[in-house]
């Protein structure tokens, strides 16, 4: 097997030469126009979305915290770099200790740094920065002004959270309505404690409640405490971010036995502490990240030899029972199976995860399928009856000769999750869900907004960033202006202006008086073109050659193997220390924006490229051109490790 250095420092993958061997022509007709050493072309500074922001569905603006991180991007005066980050991470994001935890990461699947060696670790990163702002009691900024709007949000986990946070930013009046004890949603009730431990958990709602202006009433169930007529009412808005709430049933003969649960209703009988034990024998179908935090749980909690009818697991799950505290403390270790349609390398859950439960003593079966819930003389789940399979077409056909049965008292299936619309069927699309158009609005119904999995079940950050897209066109809408098209890289990106306003370096007003160029004048942000809303930067506009292998810095784990997994509810994950966070996010390449490595003013033979004053200087303007000089060679743009440079501008 090959090594990550082999794999990246190959000699026809990875050197220090942009050009293969024999390449004499260029690869655009654009690039005809140079002419020897020299062309009519000169170098533009050109800002585009890094893959990681471009992947990541709460659309943080990933490499600019990580530039502040890494000492790049310096903080205002009298503000430290972790305050600083924790304001440019929570622009997007207002969860960052809990996403830098639980979040499968995709912004690591897209980062470019995988065309070197290994991915940068954002979650690690962001985790840090998240606990250091717990430890640190960072605030929001009160919002300055009020609009005199109020806003009724149903539902009160990551989504309906981040719809106040952004809307409360805005001014607005917020009401946050939830049917249960108390906010978080899928963080409290769907992921085990352990993963999202509840002290930071509780800390970061109520850094948002701090905002002020935001009312939360809990216990209470629109459609039927409460009528949507009465909401409208009241409210100038409402946006619906109930989530799913609702597990689906395994679809076979027998799935509908009595000790045949939902994983989301199984998590939620642990979580607010109902279920304190399971079965002997638990079996879980699934292979996505809620079937592994089952078995997980599972196996933490282990069973009792001897267990009353009354006190059976389903009893508490169905909500009928809560388990004795003092019965848990006999418990012993359970027989916990995973099952998957997918192969073990196509399961949805995150390697890691499963990797872990593996070692907690989980026995995976992979490339199966459910076809019987075999029932006992009382009517109970005795065996799950599976057959090996094949996906065609996307759906599983069973291998014949290949039936097995599991032994199973408790059959958990967490094969996808739906909406609860009992009482609001008016919104209900057919499918259990609420549609929503290209800026969240609910069709039809003048007012009223959507947002999260009740629009279609995935990732919390996905939820975080719908939230934040649909409190920007809620904003738009009670302001009475028309909603406008959404960028097709619709994230939150850096703003230079804004940066430069920052550094007390903001563009003079403009008199308004045609002159040939801007490279003398100081109303304009001279040869800088932002395309971030448009594009993102493949690995394909780098000079990798640039950077040299680093490992990544992992954080720990706590693992227990086997039956020390019984009663093990600490955290799993060790976070990075600071010197290894700084060292971390040092390994982004800082794809789209300038990181200064000086390269264009090394290499270019005229001496054209220059740095600018230190006193005139900040982020993405570290470097100008001397036109005077500048010849057109394109060295600068070839050498460019982040792809910022261009051969863009007219003589």
């Amino acid at each position: 097997m090959a090594t990550p250095w082999s794999k990246t420092y190959r000699e026809d993958n990875h050197t220090f030469r942009k050009f293969k061997e024999g390449e004499h022509r260029w690869s655009n007709w654009e690039s005809n126009i140079f002419d020897a050493d020299h062309s009519h072309k000169c170098p533009t500074y050109v800002q585009r979305t890094p893959p990681c922001q471009g992947s990541c569905p709460s659309g943080e603006d990933i490499r600019g915290w990580l530039q502040i991180v890494r000492g790049l991007e310096k903080p205002p005066q009298g503000m430290s770099w972790q305050e600083y980050a924790f304001r440019r991470l929570s622009e997007a994001n207002p969860f960052p200790s809990q996403m830098g935890r639980v979040c499968p990461a995709p912004c690591e699947d897209g980062c470019n740094r995988n065309e070197v060696e290994d991915f940068v670790g954002i979650n690690a990163v962001e985790q840090y920065i998240g606990d250091t702002a717990i430890g640190c009691d960072f605030s929001f900024p009160v919002p300055e002004t009020e609009s005199g709007k109020g806003i009724a949000i149903i539902g009160g986990g990551p989504a309906g959270l981040t719809a106040a946070y952004q809307l409360r930013r805005r001014g607005h009046r917020c009401t946050i309505h939830d049917d249960h004890e108390a906010l978080g949603g899928m963080m409290r009730y769907g992921i085990p404690g352990y993963r999202t431990p509840r002290r930071f958990l509780d800390h970061e709602i109520d850094r948002i409640l701090a905002l002020g202006g935001i009312e939360t009433r809990l216990n209470v169930r629109v459609g039927k405490d409460m009528r949507v007529a009465d909401l409208e009412r009241e409210y100038d808005a409402v946006l619906w971010t109930i989530g799913c709430q609702s597990g689906r049933p395994l679809p076979v003969p027998g799935g509908d036995a009595p000790n045949c649960v939902s994983g989301v209703k199984f998590l939620e009988a642990f979580n607010d502490g109902r279920l304190k034990f399971t079965a002997e024998k638990v079996v879980c179908i699934g292979g996505g990240d809620t079937s592994i935090d089952v078995v997980s749980v599972a196996r933490r909690l282990g069973r009792i030899k001897r267990t009353n009818p009354k006190d059976r697991p389903e009893m508490a799950v169905h909500g009928f029972v809560a388990h004795d505290a003092a019965m848990a403390a006999v418990r012993t270790g359970a027989d916990v199976t995973l099952t998957s349609l997918l192969g073990r390398q196509e399961m949805t859950a995150a390697e890691n995860e499963v990797e872990d439960a593996m070692q907690e003593g989980v026995r995976i079966f992979d490339g199966v399928m459910p076809l019987e819930v075999i029932l006992g003389e009382d009517g109970r789940a005795r065996s799950l009856r599976m057959a090996k399979c094949d996906l065609i077409d996307g759906r599983p056909v069973m291998r014949k000769g290949t039936e097995f049965d599991i032994e199973a008292d408790l059959v958990v299936s967490a094969i996808g999750q739906g909406g609860n619309l009992e009482g609001l069927e008016e919104f209900d699309n057919g499918r259990g869900l609420i549609d929503a158009d290209a800026f969240y609005r609910v069709p039809d119904r003048e007012g009223h907004f959507v947002a999260g999995d009740i629009i279609r079940p995935h990732l919390l950050t996905t939820a975080i960033g719908q939230a934040s897209v649909a409190a920007s066109c809620i904003d738009r809408y009670l302001s009475g202006g028309d909603q406008r098209k959404r960028p097709r890289v619709d994230v939150h990106h850096f703003s230079l202006l804004e940066k430069l306003r920052e550094q007390h370096l903001e563009p003079e007003e403009y008199e308004r008086r045609q002159e040939w160029g801007t490279c003398f004048s100081n109303y304009a942000i001279h040869n800088y073109e932002d395309r971030s809303a448009h594009e993102i930067v493949p690995a394909e506009e780098l000079f990798l050659g640039h950077f040299t292998y680093t490992p990544r810095h992992r954080r720990a784990e706590r693992v227990p193997q086997g039956d020390a997994v019984l009663g093990h509810f600490e955290e799993r994950i060790v976070p990075l220390d600071e010197d290894r966070a700084v060292a971390e996010a040092g390994r982004c390449m800082s794809c789209g924006l300038c990181f200064e490595c000086d390269n264009c003013v090394i290499y270019c033979p005229q001496d054209a490229v220059f740095r600018v004053k230190k006193n005139q200087g900040t982020t993405g303007r570290y470097v100008d051109t001397d036109y005077a000089r500048c010849i057109g060679c394109h060295i600068c743009a070839d050498v460019c490790p982040s792809g910022y440079i261009d051969m863009g501008m007219g003589e």
